[in-house]
């Protein structure tokens, strides 16, 4: 306890004690560095997407398996639900598909059965969740993917993806209230990041 050398953290001040040689932080101080840690694992590691297992995939009973792969990727599950859309939202979800000529059997299709809903979060959870999914045509979608290894039709291919950190924020809002997402810590976030 001899020395009280000060450390600087986001400008405040703290001292932090020493003793037989390690460092020993008040909680305050060790509760306010934790938080500071983990508002900027937020900004680069804790990205959040959608991903939506389209009817077809919860009939076949693929969700277990999907939400599997996910997991096994690392990525931390912190909003699940399972509905019937409606069209309404799904008119939001697709705005820009809403003129194609498909969009009709698309509405069908999406309003057949039951969608099963996530966010996940995680480092570059979009762009690593594309690349999990697979392509859009399932017969491009390499071996290994969910879309190359369930999917067999490009009208029927089990699974939406977010395509951007934009749009994904943006489906997140439109899918789910802030209050149906949790904000937890898996016990392995220390390994992983």
């Amino acid at each position: 306890m001899a020395l009280f050398p000060r450390c600087l953290l986001r400008g405040i001040t703290f001292q932090v004690k020493h003793m037989n040689g390690q460092r020993v932080m008040p909680k305050f101080i060790h509760e306010c560095a934790r938080y500071i840690s983990n508002t900027s694992v937020k900004g680069g590691i804790r990205e959040r997407t959608l991903i939506a297992v389209k009817p077809d995939g919860v009939q076949r009973r693929l969700v277990g398996q999907i939400i599997q792969r996910f997991e096994m990727r690392g990525f931390q599950l912190v909003g699940l639900k399972m509905l019937q859309v409606s069209e309404e939202l799904l008119l939001q979800h697709y705005t820009s598909l809403c003129k194609k000529p498909f969009y009709p059997s698309l509405l069908q299709y999406m309003t057949s059965g039951p969608v099963v809903a996530m966010v996940w979060e995680g480092h570059n959870v979009v762009r690593s969740s594309r690349m999990l999914v697979g392509d859009t045509n399932p017969a491009e979608a390499p071996p290994g993917t969910i879309r190359g290894d369930f999917s067999i039709h490009i009208s029927r291919n089990v699974i939406h993806a977010s395509d951007s950190v934009e749009g994904a924020q943006k489906e997140i809002a439109l899918w789910f209230q802030s209050s149906e997402l949790i904000e937890w810590e898996c016990c392995d976030h220390g390994n992983l990041y």
